[in-house]
């Protein structure tokens, strides 16, 4: 029996205790909301959190004194205690009223309005009455005072409502019928003779209005601040009430009570002690994490940072990353009307995040989050339409601030690697024009010269062979044609082919059998494509240099392949030989960086291909010159 009384007196306690923590809970939400819209609308919870707050704290003063045993001075002020926490209990019910037919209008509403003040003032005039003469309180005519007469508003108050949108009324209405049962348990309580159930009923009815209103108002707060410190707490004392039960009392107090200086009592109880405050901690994460997951259904902030870390590391520009972080954003915090803008000047400092109350329309908190780019153009983002009770905490807060600096950080990579690729885009085509340029230079330099050779041959056959003057004329005119006409960066070896062999023909028409020629060209190495000119200035060389200055004349062999190099790689190799007078290593030099010609094909290979591309000469005086052109023919490898 005496462990009942106990168990009665600690959940009264923990009840008032709770009832506390809700109303000022409500409160502090509500007052902000007030102050900062103005309405009467946002009034009624801060008065309901007062009310509440005078008769949980009251009630916890008025019955855990008495239960402690406070002394018999102090009844008076128990007395009048007692009357002011009652006094506020019956106004909260005119509140909820209030609350309820806050969408009704007319004159229904106003003699509902009235009638329930009237019963609720009634009831507290009755209770300062009653402290005042000596009378007991509670005074047991106020309160059946309340429940009859609320028990004829209840039914009113649901016709009138009964086509209020939403949930509101309905709750509203429960917490009433609460407040009945209550206020009826209440006129007959006798001391705690009623069993347990109905004590707390009786006792705590209150706490179901605050619940109410803190779901309707403030549920996601309810959910993320109260619940997840209750279920907590609530483990904490199981956990201590079973190792009461179970350890304490069949273990340690029969010892201590033998041994107060008992070690194994003492020691079972440091072990417990440490036992609790080991297991506190992941209590506390697996309450927190089921609140989080199953109540909230909030997304795991510590994985959404990773996802929106990584997704925005894919997109490629401001828009598309802003974007990507806004619905990141939208679907954690359950916002409807997330959204970024452009802002004129910087952010001031470091990440703001300012919450405001919208309009009453809108119903939701509006979360303004600066994005700290190092450079103009800034960005905000905007997070709002928030679900009915939702509201931005600490952890969402730093969401928000982490989240937007991780998309600037995103941004200003995007701007770096945007400006470093318009510097090296410009750089390629200051670059690509001058290759151009000096490509175009070096063909046209090569043209008069080619031209040239090519009219001392014809004036000599002029004078030396009139009858074939005329169609060597032809012969170069369809040449100079070929030659002079625009041509692509690159063209096939099989046209360079044309070029060389009427260049040839024109030069058999001079030395005639003195000039002997030979071209072998497979036909893969046909299609191979080269730049422009590049084979004739080395067969012109081979004829100028190696035959002509031969009385019995020579050789000119042309043989082309197509063979794959050390890595596999597919290239070009060329071949031009003769079996001419040949030239020492000095002579070789001397021609290689006098000549127009090889100093011309030397700067056009390295223009075109870098290092990726070779030529190369054996001479020797008497055993005639070869010279060998390896041209790699894989797209990457021309500039």
């Amino acid at each position: 029996m005496a462990a009942v009384a106990l168990s009665s007196r600690l959940l009264h306690l923990a009840g008032f205790g709770t009832g506390i923590a809700l109303y000022a809970m409500l409160g502090l939400m509500t007052l902000r909301v007030a102050h900062s819209a103005g309405g009467r609308r946002d009034r009624i919870p801060v008065a309901t959190a007062i009310l509440g707050l005078l008769w949980n704290a009251g009630a916890l003063l008025l019955y855990g004194g008495r239960d402690v045993g406070l002394a018999a001075p102090a009844d008076r002020l128990f007395t009048l205690l007692g009357a002011i926490a009652f006094g506020a209990l019956g106004v909260l019910p005119a509140v909820v009223v209030q609350a309820t037919l806050l969408g009704a209008a007319g004159w229904p509403r106003r003699a509902i309005l009235v009638a329930a003040y009237a019963l609720s003032g009634g009831g507290a005039v009755l209770h300062l009455w009653a402290a005042a003469t000596g009378a007991p309180v509670p005074n047991r005519s106020a309160l059946l005072l309340l429940t009859w007469g609320y028990a004829v508003v209840l039914p009113v108050l649901a016709v009138v409502v009964r086509r209020q949108p939403g949930n509101r009324a309905p709750l509203m209405a429960a917490a009433l019928a609460a407040f009945a049962v209550m206020a009826l348990h209440l006129s007959h309580h006798s001391s705690g003779a009623e069993p347990v159930g109905a004590e707390l009923l009786g006792h705590h009815a209150s706490i179901p209005l605050a619940l109410v209103i803190l779901y309707q108002d403030f549920r996601f707060a309810l959910a993320d601040v109260f619940l997840k410190r209750v279920l907590v707490a609530v483990a904490l004392v199981v956990l201590g009430v079973a190792a009461h039960l179970f350890v304490v009392v069949p273990l340690v107090l029969p010892r201590l009570a033998a041994d107060p200086a008992s070690p194994l009592g003492t020691g079972l109880l440091l072990a417990l002690w440490v036992a609790a405050a080991l297991v506190a901690a992941p209590i506390r994460r697996l309450a927190w994490g089921v609140v989080d997951r199953v109540v909230l259904r909030r997304a795991d902030y510590r994985v959404l940072r990773e996802q929106v870390a990584r997704d925005v590391q894919r997109r490629e520009t401001a828009e598309s990353t802003l974007d990507a972080v806004r619905d990141h954003l939208a679907a954690a915090l359950g916002a409807t009307a997330a959204t970024w803008r452009p802002v004129d000047g910087p952010p001031d400092g470091a990440p703001n995040v300012v919450g405001r109350t919208v309009a009453p329309a809108q119903r939701g908190t509006a979360a303004v989050v600066a994005v700290p780019t190092a450079e103009a153009p800034h960005f905000e983002l905007v997070v709002g339409g928030l679900a009915p009770g939702r509201r931005l905490l600490s952890d969402d807060v730093a969401l928000l601030e982490q989240v937007s600096v991780t998309a600037a950080r995103r941004i200003d990579a995007l701007r770096v690697a945007h400006e470093r690729y318009e510097r090296e885009a410009r750089e390629q085509d200051i670059l690509r024009l001058a290759t151009e340029a000096e490509l175009r230079a070096l063909r046209a330099q090569l043209n008069p010269h080619f031209l040239f050779n090519a009219l001392t041959t014809i004036g000599y056959l002029v004078q030396a062979a009139p009858d074939r003057a005329l169609d060597t004329l032809h012969r170069l005119t369809e040449l100079l044609r070929a030659v002079l006409r625009p041509a692509s960066e690159l063209l096939p070896l099989g046209d360079e082919l044309e070029i060389v062999s009427a260049y040839l023909a024109i030069e058999h028409a001079r030395f005639e059998e003195r000039l002997r020629v030979t071209i072998d060209v497979s036909d893969d190495a046909r299609g191979a494509l080269l730049p422009p000119l590049l084979l004739q200035p080395l067969v012109e060389n081979a004829v100028k240099h190696g035959v002509s200055p031969l009385r019995a004349g020579g050789d000119v062999v042309v043989r082309a392949r197509v063979e794959p190099d050390a890595a596999g790689e597919r290239r070009l190799h060329v071949v031009v030989s003769d079996t001419g007078a040949g030239a020492t290593a000095d002579a070789l030099a001397r021609g290689r960086e006098d000549g127009v010609g090889l100093r011309n094909v030397e700067r056009r290979l390295t223009r075109h291909y870098g290092g990726a591309a070779s030529l190369a000469f054996r001479t020797a005086p008497g055993s005639g010159t070869t010279i060998e052109l390896w041209i790699p023919l894989s797209p990457r490898a021309a500039r």
